[in-house]
């Protein structure tokens, strides 16, 4: 428990932010301090901007959208997003349970249950306040779907009394991972609190959800509102009585959800239990919770100088309190914590943007205005419009609001989707829709997340740029967008507004399923092809176990079929090959099968598999007039899409043309298009978010089984002619290293070694120098030494072979410290020939 006399530490960045902090919380602490110890009081200055131009109606059915592009689980047949599919069906196997569903926390993949139950909360609240605000807009339905969901969740994670599943995958795991969430192949493992290690905080915000919930529901589905609140009730009674921070328990999300306590959340639940049952004991341990409350340092005042959110829920009691009570001490702290946000109070004042921007924080600014103009607006409706508070609060949030959806010095909304100019490029894995796990490629984001409030401007000075790699400003989440539906729907509620209900995605950018091939070798009586097998789908990412394709060609005369000899000469599919089998006269064709091989667009080596074939005849042989020949790249070039070679998914054809048939058959429901331009001026330096957790080596691909030679991976890169005469080009090597991951001050990295070379390598020693004083910390696939800059990097048993003209399937890996800059290393030697670098 934290004295009420102490300025909570949580009211400091490092445990309002959502991730590591460091120098963050800094940087934070001196925004606070500057408001604290000097500075002129700022008043409420200029009206507000005119409300009636801002379509509340159109703004509050997106911000209700964007929950159902982080949907978790099962799609179910209401989520209108074309992009989300079926994603961590198997959450909680490994507790043995179904924990699938619910959302996911931000632009990662994890779910953090303390977050999503607070989201649940205040998306609740808003419908409580402001009812007819969401039936006038027809959002309710959508608004119940969304909630249901969420509680859906909450249910199946409340097994027992005293058990409560507080979060779903690892987030160090999770955050080395680019991709959609269709397609994770990690270990998501389950963490839970209980009577042995109990979370008063993470138990009491998700009974405070679901109980007002219940209200919510209370006059559609009376039977789910009941289930909800036996739920609810169990749930505080598990909080109240065995006393602790989740986050002591479930220490994963330490360094990204730590909890500052859980006085606060004592009294939020048992506040939403009165308003939910009109129990009077629920309201006696609230009142009589009170007094546990933090303080301001070195005031007798209760907290005023931050707001509310997901680890301090306060400033919503004191609210609350004032609402159902109407006595002076709650309606003086509701006051003193406003007017912080408006004219100033003892001496401080949140700072300003010269365009309006209340500043609270470094990270997520929006979503702290967002949340203290949502509150404001509720306090001010209490007070009632005859009251001379009334328009300072009202007016103060129509500003902030009205700053968030373009009323501000870009004149762009910082919802996505809500205006022409709003953030292109958020930090959003599944919106990004990266095929090989970059977060640089494609520089453009494949989807439109509607609806999604970014974290906005946060240097003071309304300057933003949207970039991908920047998660303090241009990543959404839950959390974000929870108070500011409620805020909308109010000022819906008084200003109005249409919704569009209208949500059209990009135009795709490249067909989903496809083929690519070039010549391998050729003679006067066989004809080699590489050809690639590819998984760039998107709408919605996928995995695919089951593709084959058909190479057609033609039988010259005199020549059957028992003359035909078909070779496999590399392959990462399995030696599945068979045929020729006669299509039609005199046309035949081959079949290469991948079947139980994964392809997914998830990482160089999954989103793409390589077969090499060779097609001998001991008769006459001519390519030129073979159907699958046409279109082929040459050899020794780059594989390029071809038409005429067929991919099927089991028995159903997905990409090509059939033999007289000009009409590509794209993957189905694919349109092929340009696509989206990229935007232009815009190349982020690959960042996937948080620093992974240390001791916890990232997923990439499948860990092979030690002592098994895995099959080589090729690449997409140009590789050296692999087969009977391979041939070299270049060096014997090629090394391409990628930064995966970066944040304040490490990174990830991988790099993939090709043998351009013409024999098979059968153990390998990598030597670089960092560019930077780089540091690594942590590496996977190998053993290394690091001597000053200097760097050796050596196969482990697994993973010593590379055939001729493929790369290393079980790439090395690592995590590292930088500062500066983080150049990549310009040269590599491998068993001391030095390598292209590509």
């Amino acid at each position: 428990m934290i004295a009420a006399q102490i300025f909570s530490a949580r009211k400091f960045a490092i445990h309002q932010l959502k991730r590591p902090a460091g120098i963050l919380a800094l940087l934070s602490i001196g925004l606070v301090l500057a408001g604290l110890l000097g500075g002129p009081l700022r008043s409420l200055s200029g009206t507000a901007h005119a409300a009636t131009s801002v379509n509340y109606g159109d703004a509050l059915a997106k911000s209700i959208y964007f929950y159902e592009e982080q949907l978790s689980g099962p799609k179910p047949s209401w989520d209108r997003v074309s992009w989300v599919g079926d994603s961590a069906l198997n959450d909680g196997s490994d507790a043995g349970l179904d924990l699938s569903g619910g959302w996911y926390d931000a632009g990662d993949n994890v779910k953090f249950g303390l977050p999503m139950a607070y989201s649940v909360t205040m998306l609740a609240w808003g419908a409580v306040a402001n009812p007819a605000a969401y039936t006038q807009s027809g959002q309710t339905t959508y608004l119940l779907n969304n909630l249901k969901w969420a509680n859906d969740y909450f249910i199946k994670a409340n097994p027992s009394p005293n058990v409560l599943y507080g979060q779903v995958g690892n987030p160090g795991t999770d955050h080395a991972f680019w991709g959609a969430p269709e397609v994770m192949q990690m270990a998501r493992p389950a963490y839970k609190i209980d009577a042995s290690c109990p979370g008063s905080d993470l138990a009491g915000e998700t009974a405070a959800a679901m109980a007002a919930s219940s209200m919510v529901f209370q006059a559609s589905n009376p039977s789910y509102a009941s289930l909800l609140l036996t739920h609810a009730k169990q749930l505080y009674t598990f909080a109240d009585t065995y006393r602790g921070k989740y986050s002591d328990c479930i220490t994963s999300a330490q360094s990204y959800y730590t909890s500052g306590g859980y006085n606060d959340e004592l009294v939020w639940g048992s506040i939403w239990l009165y308003k939910a049952t009109g129990d009077t004991s629920y309201l006696t341990k609230a009142e009589n919770y009170y007094a546990n409350l933090n303080f301001q340092n070195q005031t007798s005042f209760h907290s005023y100088a931050w707001t509310i959110n997901w680890d301090d829920v306060s400033y919503g009691c004191y609210i609350l309190l004032a609402q159902i009570t109407g006595q002076q001490q709650y309606m003086t702290d509701a006051q003193h914590y406003l007017d912080w946000w408006t004219v100033g109070f003892n001496g401080s004042q949140v700072k300003y943007s010269p365009g309006g921007l209340a500043v609270l924080d470094v990270w997520g600014t929006l979503r702290y205005a967002a949340n203290t103009a949502f509150l404001a607006l509720i306090y001010a409706d209490y007070l009632g419009t005859g009251n001379a508070l009334y328009s300072r609060y009202h007016d103060f949030a129509v500003k902030e609001v009205s700053y968030i959806l373009g009323s501000n010095p870009r004149n762009c909304s910082y919802m996505i989707g809500f205006s022409s100019c709003s953030p292109q490029t958020p930090h959003h894995r599944r919106s990004h829709g990266s095929w090989d796990q970059s977060i640089s490629d494609p520089t453009y984001q494949r989807h439109i997340l509607y609806g999604a409030m970014v974290g906005g401007p946060n240097d003071g000075t309304d300057s933003f740029t949207d970039n991908r790699q920047s998660y303090q400003t241009n990543e959404p989440a839950d959390d974000y967008n929870a108070a500011l539906t409620g805020a909308l729907a109010r000022l819906y509620s008084e200003y109005g507004g249409t919704p569009t209900n209208a949500y059209p995605d990009k135009a795709k950018d490249d067909d989903e399923i496809y083929a690519t091939a070039s010549i391998n070798n050729s003679g006067t009586n066989f004809t080699e092809i590489q050809a690639r097998f590819i998984n760039k789908t998107g709408w919605p990412a996928r995995v695919t176990s089951n593709l084959s394709l058909r190479y057609y060609f033609t039988l010259e005369a005199g020549v059957t079929p028992s003359m035909i000899t078909l070779n496999m000469q590399y392959t990462e599919c399995g030696n599945q090959l068979s045929g020729p089998t006669q299509y039609a006269g005199n046309i035949y064709y081959i079949a290469v099968s991948c079947a139980g091989v994964l392809i997914y667009p998830g990482g160089q080596g999954n989103y793409q598999k390589q077969v090499q074939f060779r097609i001998t005849s001991s008769g006459a042989w001519d390519p030129t007039n073979d159907w699958s020949y046409q279109g082929v790249a040459a050899q020794n070039t780059t594989p390029v899409k071809v038409t005429n070679i067929v991919i099927f998914d089991g028995n159903t054809q997905v990409w090509g043309n059939l033999p007289g048939n000009t009409s590509v058959t794209p993957t189905p429901g694919t349109t092929p298009t340009a696509g989206t331009t990229p935007t232009a001026g815009i190349t982020p330096t690959p960042t996937i978010g948080a620093t992974p957790t240390a001791g916890i080596t990232p997923t990439v691909g499948t860990t092979p089984t030690v002592g098994n030679t895995p099959t080589p991976t090729a690449t997409t890169r140009p590789t050296a002619t692999a087969g009977t005469t391979p041939t070299a080009t270049g060096s014997a090597c090629s090394v391409h290293y990628a930064i995966t991951n970066q944040w304040q001050s490490g990174f990830g990295a991988t790099i993939t070694i090709t043998n351009t070379g013409t024999t098979a390598i059968n153990s390998w020693s990598l030597q670089f120098s960092f560019a930077n004083g780089q540091t690594i910390t942590q590496l996977w696939n190998g053993t290394y030494t690091q001597s000053g800059s200097a760097v050796t990097v050596t196969n482990l048993a697994y993973n010593g072979s590379i055939a001729p003209g493929a790369s290393l399937t079980s790439a090395p890996g690592f995590n590292g410290t930088w500062s500066g800059s983080n150049s990549a290393p310009t040269s590599f030697k491998l068993n001391g020939i030095s390598c292209s670098v590509v």
